[in-house]
């Protein structure tokens, strides 16, 4: 009885391993490589399968999409170290899982060899600010030369991705420098031409109301000789045989005199001094006379007017002394 049963332990554990050996299953976006002694012997799709025991051995490719990421330093042509990281995006062609499975044994170290290749032979001819500028442009220069080599061993280049370009701290920070003393100088530029515009714009505006200014004296004085018109003649109506010069030495006084009354009111005025004689009006009347028709002030000679020359006083001699014969005697007269 003993026998029996280890018989059937080992029946079913040679049964178990008999499975094992045979029965495989691939799973999806999965190829299976069957070697049949060592041999190639066929290419296995997703689902069960099964395999010869002790003489077939599968082997799985991954058909999904893989990401490679490296990082190459390399200097630029003005002589700049820099760090590029690139990702690279690759997959199996589904036509040529034999290719990538047997002629390729380490796919990202060629990847990562030929990346090397194509980033060192175009970014030493560029600047570093052409670098930054054509960023996408290494990128298609590296997909496009991985893609022509890669596709040959079976593997199809989808991205090339050149994510940044790393320069050096300081050449960041001397970088960072130009770009703020560029920025001031643009700053600094707007800002003239802001004032300048709002400088020619207050000479533009100021213009303007010195214009109005002007005309709006202009009609003010037009209103005054229109008021002192209007003035002139209802005087002489209501005062016949007055003339107009005598009504407009008139009016004149009276605004003259308006017009010491409002400083006189005004403050900050402390003291005028006006003449007091009696005659001091008829003068007022005749120096803005004088002043208004632009003439000399009647009996005030000017300093350039001509000296009136006296005639030469007779000669009168010493009188003689007292009790001179034939002089009167200023006492008694005799």
């Amino acid at each position: 009885m003993p026998a029996v049963f280890i018989l059937v332990f080992v029946i079913a554990i040679f049964v178990l391993v008999l499975i094992a050996k045979t029965y495989y299953q691939v799973r999806t976006f999965t190829a299976g490589v069957v070697e049949r002694f060592g041999k190639f012997d066929r290419i296995t799709r997703p689902g069960p399968h099964l395999l010869l025991p002790f003489a077939e051995r599968v082997y799985f490719v991954d058909l999904q999409v893989k990401q490679a990421q490296f990082q190459v330093e390399t200097k630029t042509h003005d002589n700049v170290f820099v760090q590029i990281p690139v990702s690279v995006q690759y997959q199996v062609l589904d036509d040529k899982i034999y290719d990538a499975f047997y002629r390729l044994s380490a796919p990202q170290k060629q990847i990562e060899s030929f990346v090397f290749n194509s980033i060192l032979g175009h970014v030493p001819k560029l600047t570093l600010d052409e670098t930054f500028e054509q960023q996408s442009g290494i990128s298609i220069a590296v997909k496009t030369e991985l893609d022509a080599t890669m596709s040959g061993f079976g593997f199809n280049i989808l991205n090339a991705l050149v994510t940044d370009i790393i320069p050096d701290d300081k050449v960041k920070a001397a970088m960072n420098d130009i770009n703020a003393a560029q920025r001031a100088q643009v700053a600094a530029q707007a800002r003239g031409e802001a004032e300048k515009i709002l400088k020619v714009k207050q000479a533009e505006a100021e213009a303007e109301s010195k214009a109005l200014q002007g005309n709006g004296i202009a009609r003010e004085r037009q209103a005054i000789i229109d008021g002192l018109s209007a003035s002139i003649e209802h005087f002489q109506q209501g005062v016949p045989g007055s003339s107009a010069g005598e009504v407009m030495a008139l009016v004149l006084l009276t605004q003259y005199f308006d017009t010491l009354r409002d400083i006189g009111t005004r403050g900050g005025t402390n003291t005028l001094f006006l003449p007091n004689n009696p005659g001091a009006s008829n003068d007022f009347q005749t120096q803005i006379l004088a002043g208004l028709r632009g003439g000399a002030i009647p009996n005030a000679p000017g300093p350039d007017a001509p000296r009136t020359v006296e005639p030469p006083r007779p000669y009168n001699p010493p009188a003689p002394p007292v009790g001179t014969p034939g002089t009167p005697n200023p006492y008694t007269g005799i």
